[in-house]
């Protein structure tokens, strides 16, 4: 039983001495001379500003998931195409009616978030004030403060 895992577990003997050496290694030979800019964050060559603990807006993430969600699903659809020429005729019949409903299952979903406003990027408050009205609010008249007159 074990000779047949004995492959594999070279196969991972090799691989953490490998890593083991390039990393031992490097640490080993390199030089060390710290500097603040080598110990700051890089941020794509531009100088740091800031925290790099701050606070990123929900839809950020929201639209992060939807799209792992949706990207997800379309990947299990790979593979049906893969093999859907070699399935006999009555068979590929069927799966392309499961293949279907998935599908409209899908933009079902994906319909659904877009009419929640899940993949607008900008906040539906911030929209609003930021629409212009049909009539322009009048000014209130200057009402002269108690004691003035």
């Amino acid at each position: 039983m074990v000779a047949d895992y004995a492959p594999l577990l070279l196969l991972f003997a090799i691989a953490i001495v490998i890593a083991l050496v390039m990393v031992g290694g490097s640490w080993l030979l390199g030089p060390r001379r710290p500097t603040p800019a080598k110990q700051s964050s890089y941020e794509c060559g531009i100088t740091p500003v800031g925290s790099a603990r701050e606070r990123f807006p929900i839809h950020f993430y929201l639209t992060a998931m939807l799209f792992i969600i949706f990207d997800v699903e379309v990947a299990f659809l790979y593979p049906f195409f893969v093999i859907l020429r070699e399935l006999p005729a009555e068979v590929r019949t069927f799966a392309m009616g499961i293949v279907g409903v998935f599908t409209l299952l899908l933009i079902v979903g994906f319909l659904y978030e877009w009419k929640k406003g899940a993949l607008d990027w900008e906040d539906p408050i911030e929209r609003r004030r930021l629409q212009p009205t049909a009539e322009p609010n009048p000014q209130p008249a200057l009402q002269p403060v108690s004691g003035e007159q």
